[in-house]
C-alpha cells in the first residue's frame, strides 16, 4: 500500500482528502498534520469519520508527524509548501501542493502572481519549481507520470473556467480578445477559518463581487488558454460569493468567429473532451446546476451559442471541495502513482 500524509489536515481541503482517500484501494493514510485543533482524533473534530478514521492530528514538531510516507500533500495556503517540499522530497516523497506556492514553473512568472495578490514574489524554494507540473489532468496528463514528484493542485476557479474555454481556444472557435469568466462559488471556499464577510448572518441571502483586480486564479487561467491559442490571452474574471455552501457555477463567454453553426461547437467540444472521463457536456436544454456534482469529481459543462448575438455560452459546473481541490488532487495522484486515473473517483454525486 501507498502511505499517504496530510499536512494541513484539519481543513476543508484536509477532510476532503480524508473522505476520498478512506475509499481508495490502493493507499492507506499514516499521519494528519496540522498547526492548529492538534492534539484531537480527527474524527472527534469530523464527527461524520468515526468508524471510518480515528488518527490524531499531529503538530508539525511532534515527531511522529515525521513518519516516512510515499505521497504528501499539503493541503495548506500559500507559503507552506515553499518552505516544506524540499525536505519531503529529499525524503523520497511525492508532493502535491493546493496552494499556488508550485503552479508557476519559474521565479519570476511566480512573482508576478505573488505581487497581483500582495503577496511576497520571493519564492523560498526557486530551484524546485522548474520541476513542478501543473496539475490539471485534463490538459497534462502526459506530463503527470511516475515520474512526476511534485505537483501545483489547480485552483478552484480556474478548472471549471479552463476546462470550459479550453475547447474553444484551442480550436479557434472564438476571438481571443472579450473572454468573460463570470464566477460564482459557495462560502466554503473561503476555507474554514472565520472571516467577517462569511459570518451567518452577513452570509444568509447575500451575494456579492470580490476581488475584481487580483485574483489569485487569473493568471492560471489566461496562462493555460495562452499555450493552447499559441498567443497572448486575457480574460474579465469576475469572481461572486453566493449564499450556499459548496459549488462553483462558472458562465463563459466568447464571441464566436464567423460561420460557425451551434453544430460544428459542439462537436469540437465533444473532440476536445471524448478523453476527458470527468468532463461531461450537456447541451442547451438540459436542466443541471451544481447539485447535480455536489461530492463528486466531474465538471459539467453545458456548451450553447446565442446565434441572435454570436456569442459562446459555456456553463461550468464543479464542486469546489472536490474537483475544484481534493478530488482533482486524488486524480493527480493517480496519474503520478501509475493508477488508472479514475480509481477511488468514480463515483456519482450526492443528491439532492
Amino acid at each position: 500500500m501507498t502511505k499517504v500524509k496530510i499536512i494541513g489536515a484539519g481543513g476543508y481541503g484536509g477532510v476532503g482528502l480524508i473522505e476520498l482517500l478512506l475509499n481508495h484501494p490502493e493507499v492507506e493514510l499514516v499521519a494528519l498534520v496540522a498547526q492548529t485543533e492538534t492534539g484531537q482524533r480527527v474524527d472527534s473534530l469530523y464527527p461524520h469519520l468515526r468508524g471510518f478514521c480515528d488518527l490524531p492530528i499531529l503538530p508539525p514538531d511532534d515527531p511522529a508527524a515525521a513518519v516516512a510516507a510515499d505521497v504528501v500533500f499539503f493541503a495548506t495556503p500559500d507559503g507552506v509548501a515553499m518552505r516544506q517540499a524540499g525536505a519531503v522530497l529529499e525524503q523520497g516523497a511525492k508532493v502535491i501542493d493546493y496552494s499556488g506556492d508550485f503552479r508557476f514553473q519559474d521565479a519570476a512568472t511566480y512573482a508576478e502572481y505573488a505581487r497581483r495578490i500582495g503577496k511576497d514574489p520571493d519564492h523560498q524554494s526557486p530551484e524546485l519549481l522548474s520541476a513542478s507540473v501543473y496539475g490539471l489532468p485534463e490538459l497534462h496528463r502526459d506530463r503527470l507520470t511516475a515520474d512526476t514528484r511534485l505537483v501545483g493542485n489547480v485552483g478552484c476557479f480556474a478548472i471549471g473556467c479552463i476546462l470550459g474555454l479550453a475547447p474553444a481556444v484551442h480550436g479557434e472557435l472564438v476571438e481571443l480578445d472579450g473572454l468573460i469568466c463570470d464566477c460564482k462559488s459557495g462560502v466554503s471556499g473561503a476555507g474554514k477559518k472565520p472571516q467577517p464577510g462569511f459570518h451567518y448572518p452577513a452570509r444568509y441571502d447575500h451575494m456579492n463581487a470580490y476581488r475584481l483586480q487580483g485574483h489569485q486564479h487569473v493568471m492560471e487561467v489566461e496562462r493555460e488558454l495562452q499555450q493552447l491559442a499559441g498567443q497572448a490571452v486575457r480574460v474579465t474574471f469576475t469572481p461572486q460569493v453566493v449564499p450556499a455552501c459548496r459549488g462553483i457555477l462558472s458562465c463563459l463567454y466568447g464571441r464566436l468567429r464567423p460561420g460557425l453553426s451551434r453544430q460544428a461547437v459542439w462537436e469540437a467540444y465533444q473532440q476536445f473532451h471524448a478523453d476527458n472521463h470527468f468532463v461531461r457536456l450537456y447541451e442547451r436544454d438540459a436542466n443541471i446546476g451544481t447539485q447535480h456534482v455536489r461530492g463528486s469529481n466531474f465538471c459539467n459543462l453545458l456548451v450553447d451559442v446565442d446565434e441572435r448575438t454570436n456569442l459562446l455560452r459555456v456553463i461550468a459546473h464543479i464542486d469546489n471541495l472536490v474537483k475544484g481541490q481534493a478530488g482533482n488532487a486524488v486524480q493527480n495522484m493517480n496519474l503520478i502513482c501509475g493508477w488508472p486515473e479514475t480509481t477511488g473517483l468514480d463515483r456519482p454525486g450526492q443528491y439532492p
